[in-house]
């Protein structure tokens, strides 16, 4: 059992429709589910990708909209829930077991970027090398004040970051002991909403944007190219959530 603390090891799709987020999903990514029963509350559906889970599906709380929520691995849910709030985050969940399962906590960083804090009882999903199609790769805030998202992460949960020029504005690449664990910058539209959102690895980006269309999704950012990252589109899926996918170059994968 082994523990990667400061790493996104969980993708949850919070739906008001969870048999049509499957169906859109499933047709998209060729995911498949698998209803785990849990003591004194509604059966959780998990997403596998081939064998192993990845993620699952929710309902989402009454008056919130549809949206891809992340989890981040800590150390201490209690403990990097405190110290969250006192750097100016916003608890939407305290604390709380999930079952036999682990241990949760949401918040809203100081920017509005909602996530979960977890601890999972059986340690963390296994770090891969490459990631396979199907599978999540990447997560990434878009917010309006990318300086206070900075001060947040790094006070917090100890992020450091480079910083990578882009024609838009900068970008900045979370890390944890060296290793690249997701992305930040500043929303290139007033209009654009301050989320993470998860990136999913894909075979082919304009074939899988084209089928994602066709299923009912809004393609927001079509098929662009990011030197020596890959190919990536964003999108609003059908319930309105937003999810990326990205065909990495073989640097990056």
């Amino acid at each position: 059992m082994s523990y990667t603390p400061g790493r996104f090891v969980w993708f949850e799709h919070l739906s008001n429709d969870i048999p049509k987020a499957r169906q859109f999903y499933e047709k998209v990514f060729g995911w498949n589910a698998e209803t785990m029963p849990m003591a004194g509350t509604d059966p959780y559906v998990m997403i596998h990708n081939g064998e192993g889970p990845i993620g699952g599906y929710a309902q989402s709380p009454a008056g919130s909209p549809p949206q891809w929520m992340s989890y981040l691995s800590v150390s201490d849910v209690d403990s990097a829930y405190k110290a969250a709030l006192a750097a100016g985050a916003k608890s939407l969940v305290a604390p709380m077991d999930y079952g036999s399962v682990g241990r949760a906590a949401t918040i809203a960083d100081p920017t509005g970027g909602v996530f979960s804090l977890w601890r999972g009882n059986q340690g963390d999903p296994p770090e891969v090398e490459t990631t396979p199609a199907g599978g999540f790769i990447w997560n990434e805030l878009a917010t309006k004040d990318e300086k206070m998202a900075l001060a947040f992460y790094e006070k917090v949960f100890g992020f450091t970051y480079d910083e990578m020029p882009m024609p838009e504005g900068a970008y900045f690449v979370l890390k944890q002991a060296e290793k690249s664990r997701a992305g930040l910058y500043k929303a290139m539209h007033a209009s654009m909403p301050t989320s993470w959102t998860p990136y999913v690895c894909v075979a082919d980006c304009d074939q899988t944007t084209e089928l994602a269309k066709s299923l009912g999704a809004n393609a927001v950012v079509p098929p662009s190219d990011i030197p020596g990252v890959g190919r990536l589109a964003m999108f609003v899926d059908p319930q309105g959530a937003m999810f990326a996918v990205l065909k990495p170059s073989p640097s990056m994968s």
